[in-house]
């Protein structure tokens, strides 16, 4: 027997492509009451917490949000969702202090409070990241559709594409104009249209806080007996403070340098010492590594003010762990053994869980006597070393794997964007991923981080793509056709544009969706 809906109910509202969300049955206005959907019948006009939408949605795809609370409410993983649920909850509370009956009325205060508000904040504002584009009336989104294909021709040079489905939930889908059904073209529009626009709006994932002085199992397993060299260490980014990590807690003496001081304290309290510039580490240590963002900030970190060149002497050895392209590593090469140092290229595989649990892979290339006298350091590092001889060689073999990297991650992207949109759910892709010939533990991390929706940063976007970018360049010099690594490119900058550039690399299922 089905269920009779009234003004008031709490309910899961089901969308197709969506987790059943978190709902209320309202009482549309006149102006909805016009639409098709509400004089077939059979559907309710509903109100969508945490995202402040409304839409049509079929009574077969509404469920009573009291009794199905335990099973849905763990249907999403997403922060939106999540959201959701906390905002409804918020409102039965605040109902229950007030003596009110749970459902019993559309007009009761709290609800109303909540809707005009929401009705009053959004007059002439463009929603913020993660809201998607609210009910618009027919002309609004007509004149957001000829926006969009403007966009569309005038970045790709071609005629307009139709714009595809948002990510976060059914707060994207608030335009219906029959029960259940989604206007496509509207509201696609508006949403792409609403990203391409908006990028500076993205908020970046929080990070976790790093335990610098807890020391991992794998750490501990290695049982290194740490040199009695001192290490410099240049830069504490996303991976540079997980390596800094290990070797501290490896017994390695350890002085630290940051662009931003701020980050050298809670090393020095785990017994790291900390020097002004670039210069004043190469002076104190016997071995410096550097772990910066890119090509150009490792040419600054030895050429620029204060840097290493002014003090690396004969008995200095330097280590670049930038990824950066053979060139790049070449020219840094040079210059270091100018002024008698040596130099190694030490390329990292992995990423921020990796470095700090000590399990990165280490690719080397250059000076033989200063990579064995690293061996310690590597060891506290990762779980593998190789070396590869001539400087460039290092370079040349980390850019061919995050190649294959970036490939990898968009057709994991797009092909979780087609079950979404076939109706599947995602989370039966990954089942089902995991027991095939698929499965590795790339395409899992990063297929759970897509169901998630948080994309907290592991591998930081921006590194993938400069990487790929890299690999072109080198494709360009040995005139080897690249296709596919353009066109994952192409998409990777893409999701950058958007404002995804801080987020993880599976953020980049953003841009396959829309």
């Amino acid at each position: 027997m089905s269920e009779v809906w009234k003004v008031g109910d709490l309910v899961w509202a089901k969308m197709k492509g969506f987790a059943p969300w978190p709902a209320k049955v309202a009482e549309p206005d006149q102006e909805q009451l016009k639409k098709t959907a509400a004089k077939k019948g059979g559907s309710r006009w509903v109100f969508f917490f945490g995202s402040n939408n409304y839409a049509w949605i079929e009574e077969t795809n509404l469920k009573p949000y009291f009794q199905f609370k335990e099973t849905l409410s763990k249907t999403s993983k997403g922060a939106p969702f999540r959201e959701a649920v906390e905002a409804i909850e918020e409102y039965v509370e605040n109902q229950r202090k007030g003596g009110g009956n749970i459902g019993e009325s559309a007009s009761d205060a709290e609800f109303n409070r909540l809707r005009e508000s929401f009705l009053d904040d959004d007059k002439g504002r463009t929603p913020a990241k993660g809201e998607g584009p609210a009910a618009t009336p027919k002309q609004k989104i007509k004149k957001d559709i000829k926006k969009s294909r403007l966009s569309e021709g005038t970045s790709n040079g071609s005629s307009a594409k139709r714009p595809r489905k948002g990510s976060q939930g059914p707060e994207e889908d608030a335009d219906l104009d029959s029960a259940g059904s989604v206007n496509h073209s509207y509201r696609k529009a508006a949403a792409s249209s609403s990203l391409l626009d908006r990028p500076s709006n993205v908020v970046r994932p929080e990070t976790p806080p790093l335990d610098i002085e807890g020391v991992t199992q794998t750490l501990k397993e290695k049982n290194i007996m740490p040199s009695m060299l001192k290490f410099g260490f240049l830069g504490l980014g996303i991976m540079g403070s997980g390596i800094v990590k290990n070797l501290l807690n490896s017994g390695h003496s350890v002085i630290v340098w940051n662009r931003t001081p701020e980050k050298c304290k809670d090393f020095v309290k785990a017994g790291a010492e900390e020097c002004l510039t670039p210069s004043d580490v190469v002076a104190a240590a016997d071995i410096i590594f550097s772990c910066v963002a890119d090509p150009k900030a490792a040419k600054e970190m030895v050429f620029g003010n204060c840097g290493v060149l002014l003090e690396i002497t004969p008995n200095k050895g330097y280590v670049e762990m930038t990824g950066v392209d053979a060139d790049t590593s070449h020219d840094i090469a040079e210059a270091i053994q100018a002024k008698g140092g040596r130099f190694l290229e030490a390329q990292i595989q992995g990423s921020k869980n990796q470095a700090e649990e000590g399990s990165l892979v280490i690719l080397a290339a250059g000076d033989r006597s200063l990579f064995d006298e690293c061996q310690t350091c590597f060891q506290a590092m990762g779980r593998n070393s190789f070396y590869f001889g001539d400087v460039g060689n290092a370079s040349k073999m980390n850019l061919v794997l995050q190649l294959m990297a970036g490939v990898t991650m968009a057709g994991l992207a797009e092909g979780m964007a087609l079950a979404d949109r076939a109706g599947l759910q995602q989370k039966d892709v990954l089942e089902v991923l995991e027991l095939t010939s698929l499965a590795c533990p790339m395409m899992i991390e990063k297929s759970k981080a897509i169901i998630d929706g948080g994309f907290q940063t592991n591998l930081p976007l921006q590194h993938l793509q400069k990487d790929m970018k890299l690999s072109l360049m080198m494709g360009d010099s040995l005139e080897q056709p690249l296709p596919l690594t353009a066109t994952a490119n192409e998409v990777f900058k893409h999701a950058k544009r958007l404002g995804y550039g801080d987020h993880d690399a599976s953020a980049v299922y953003i841009r396959a969706r829309f």
